[in-house]
């Protein structure tokens, strides 16, 4: 050896996440909201923070049963639990509305494109969703008002089916005591003397205060609602690249390898679910697709 020093070799960076591994979370709340839905509140074993963006979903494991892909409702600011709110419709998801508080249940992502939000600084933000659609669109809104002095007028057009199928109502009537936030709420049906707004939500677009050409709106509704709420869209003057939706298809991989949720050159898991509406315009003109 001829006495120098070894040269420093600087550490190698920390690699990426492996989106396939599963890691355990704990059950620490569990909510029942409005028929078929629940929200269970998640907290890792590992320690380690679940970081993620407005928009983007996991797919959460049952033990024994299975995984499903769910999207993330809570606030990306909170990195100490993790929030799901679930409908109970298939297998996996009845098998975690088995579960319950200190339970645990299998997580892993986050996947997908999220909701855009500095593309729409100096704009009107308009939401437009119905009951379970309102959970995807949690984790924007609240980002929204965490950034709000970036934006102009902010409004949320929320319908359900009944009276009784409002989700989040807590927090809409939070938000609606706010003097910077515009509420709207709708239902389908509704008992003799109810004094809300019956109809679509289509017709609260129609009344809500705006400025379309400076306005950027999310819909998160299923696709059969989305065609209207966009078309109310069209009629107030907004135009599509201002214009983002979700699409839902069944995702099993979440990074693009089954092919389960693909739609012509496009992966829902990984290209979506959030899309820019000019860009799939054309979907949407095609009969049960």
């Amino acid at each position: 050896m001829d006495g120098t020093l070894p040269t420093r070799v600087n550490a190698s960076p920390a690699p990426a996440p492996d989106p396939m591994d599963t890691r355990p979370f704990r059950i620490v709340r569990r909510i029942a909201e409005v028929d078929g839905c629940f929200t269970l509140h998640l907290r890792s074993l590992d320690g380690r923070p679940l970081v993620y963006q407005p928009g983007q979903f996991n797919m959460l494991y049952a033990f024994g049963t299975g995984e499903v892909a769910i999207s993330i409702s809570g606030d990306c600011r909170d990195l100490t639990t993790l929030v799901h709110t679930i409908r109970e419709v298939g297998t996996v998801t009845k098998a975690l509305a088995k579960l319950k508080v200190g339970d645990v249940v299998g997580v892993r992502g986050p996947f997908g494109r999220a909701w855009p939000i500095e593309e729409a600084y100096g704009n009107d933000i308009l939401f437009v969703t119905g009951t379970i659609g309102l959970a995807p669109l949690r984790p924007l809104i609240h980002e929204v008002l965490h950034r709000r002095e970036h934006f102009g007028k902010v409004v949320i057009c929320y319908g359900s089916r009944g009276t009784h199928d409002i989700l989040y109502e807590k927090d809409l009537h939070r938000w609606r005591g706010r003097f910077d936030l515009q509420v709207h709420v709708t239902v389908h049906s509704a008992p003799s003397g109810y004094r809300g707004r019956v109809g679509s939500v289509a017709n609260l677009v129609k009344i809500a205060r705006f400025d379309p050409e400076h306005t950027t709106a999310y819909v998160c509704r299923s696709e059969t609602m989305t065609r209207p709420a966009v078309q109310a869209l069209h009629e107030r003057g907004v135009t599509s690249d201002r214009i983002y939706v979700t699409l839902e298809r069944n995702m099993k991989c979440g990074v693009g390898f089954c092919g389960h949720c693909q739609m012509g050159g496009s992966f829902m898991c990984k290209d979506g679910p959030v899309y820019r509406y000019d860009t799939i315009e054309d979907i949407f003109t095609v009969r049960e697709l």
